[in-house]
């Protein structure tokens, strides 16, 4: 006569803390990774297993986040009168940096050649210059008028 075992669930999710989790994986590798065993010793899924080996090799490699970078200032050296090395001039003190204005456009719509504004019942409004590329303006008003 065959003896089968049954493996039948568990009816309530169990909780597992790193610890065992830790535990079990290092079972799994003292048995030479053979993880049906495990998971069949201690009656759990063998994919949990399998997850938890998966998640602590992608948490190994993730590389830590770098400090942040600063410079060195540094100086202008040259030789003393004793052919030595020296300083000649020290780093110009560093000003915090003051945040940039912002840049005029280099030409409005209204300042353009040809400028042409279309106004369709919904309020919206399209305006194109000259320079307009033929195809694109009619891709865009297509669209607009199945939109609107």
């Amino acid at each position: 006569m065959t003896a089968v075992e049954v493996i039948d669930r568990v009816e309530r999710r169990r909780r597992w803390s790193e610890a065992e989790k830790v535990a079990l994986l290092a079972e799994v590798d003292a048995s030479g990774g053979k993880v049906a065993v495990v998971a069949r010793r201690h009656r759990i899924s063998e994919s949990l297993l399998y997850n938890w080996r998966a998640a602590v090799r992608a948490a190994a490699s993730i590389p830590p986040v770098p400090e942040p970078m600063e410079f060195m200032p540094l100086g202008v050296f040259g030789r003393a009168e004793d052919e030595g090395q020296a300083m000649i001039a020290a780093p110009a003190p560093v000003a915090p940096e003051q945040p940039k204005p912002p840049r005029p456009s280099q030409s409005s719509m209204d300042d353009r050649p040809g400028l042409i504004e279309i106004d369709l019942p919904s309020g919206a409004r399209v305006r194109v210059d000259a320079f307009v590329n033929q195809r694109a303006l009619h891709r865009v008003l297509a669209a607009m008028k199945d939109v609107f």
